[in-house]
């Protein structure tokens, strides 16, 4: 049995071997052939395993009465991280929605959760901007009906859970205001899209 782990999953699998023949030429051309195939078996199971699903949940809360649960999925088939969930509680109309840099929602309620997330140091953007032109937490607005119910259903490219990237720990925030998406020529703009104050938040944490 051959064991690895790829992406933080234990991978195996098995390779049976046929008795060898005596002769020594006959046995290279075996074992040449044995090689070609465990490399073939290898890249089917690296394969297999690269393609598993990687889920997380986010329970936000926080001062104001603004709830929800978000659980995100990462595929190959969403070609991204499928973002789904309610948030209740809020002003109906558009608020700003991101990642930010840290998993901390204890020492200072959600202002403790840092800055949007931007590996890149980019400047603020729109989610489809090119990985380049905006925060990897740059996820834009959802929108509350008149109830002040938003659901979500969305796909990001940018965002991850997996490599050096990856959101998991991290935190989402929903914004008392609209995100202008980094279109407004002030530093407000290019930094937060001038969002407002930060209503509710969550740690991104990984679901087994």
């Amino acid at each position: 049995d051959f064991y690895y782990i790829k992406d933080g999953h234990d991978c195996c699998f098995s390779v049976s071997l046929s008795p060898v023949p005596n002769s020594l030429t006959r046995s290279k051309i075996k074992k040449k052939k044995m090689k070609i195939v465990i490399s073939i078996v290898l890249v089917m199971v690296s394969s297999l395993c690269w393609a598993q699903d990687l889920n997380a949940r986010v329970f936000m809360a926080g001062k104001s009465p603004v709830s929800g649960v978000l659980n995100l999925t990462e595929s190959a088939a969403a070609g991204g991280v499928r973002i789904i969930g309610r948030i209740t509680g809020l002003t109906p109309g558009h608020h700003g929605f991101h990642v930010h840099q840290f998993g901390d929602v204890f020492s200072n309620g959600c202002d403790s959760t840092g800055p949007h997330y931007n590996p890149r140091r980019a400047l603020h953007g729109a989610p489809e901007n090119s990985p380049d032109h905006r925060h990897a937490g740059d996820l834009g607005n959802i929108f509350a009906n008149p109830d002040g119910v938003a659901v979500i259903n969305v796909v990001d490219t940018v965002v991850s859970l997996s490599g050096p990237e990856s959101i998991l720990g991290r935190a989402f925030v929903v914004h008392a205001a609209e995100d202008d998406l980094g279109r407004v020529e002030n530093e407000g703009s290019t930094k937060t899209g001038n969002a407002g104050a930060r209503l509710a938040c969550g740690i991104i944490a990984i679901v087994p």
